[in-house]
């Protein structure tokens, strides 16, 4: 029940979370979500592997730009796995480029994989209306 556990993540962020003991008893609860997301992560770049494999062919992209797109796509499902999986591993989740150095590395790897999908995507559209024309 992926709902049940991201509304109760949503509902850490509060004014609960602002008081002393709603720090303490949301503290774990975030740290909770965050593993969560953790495993999501995987899932969701798995989706946009195989989705991009599944029309990777009907694409109309030169050598360069297939290799530039597979691998933006390599680096965005890293990228994002092991941004999410340090971020629940050491509580941090690299919203600012700030310290402590966890959440920094955590905000530059979400950072790249961001940039790497923006890229794929952009590839796979090029691709798409370079077939269709």
């Amino acid at each position: 029940m992926p709902t049940a556990w991201w509304s109760s993540c949503s509902l850490t962020r509060g004014p609960a979370r602002n008081s002393p003991l709603g720090e303490r008893l949301v503290g774990a609860r975030w740290t909770t979500c965050l593993a969560h997301g953790a495993h999501l992560e995987g899932v969701l770049n798995g989706l946009v592997l195989l989705a991009v494999a599944g029309v990777g062919e009907r694409l109309t992209l030169g050598v360069g730009a297939q290799r530039w797109l597979a691998w933006s796509l390599v680096v965005t499902a890293y990228g994002n796995v092991v941004a999410a999986t340090l971020g629940a591993a050491t509580g941090n989740r690299g919203l600012t480029p700030a310290g402590p150095l966890a959440n920094l590395a955590v905000y530059v790897l979400f950072m790249v994989a961001v940039g790497a999908v923006a890229l794929g995507l952009v590839l796979v559209a090029v691709g798409a209306r370079r077939r269709i024309r």
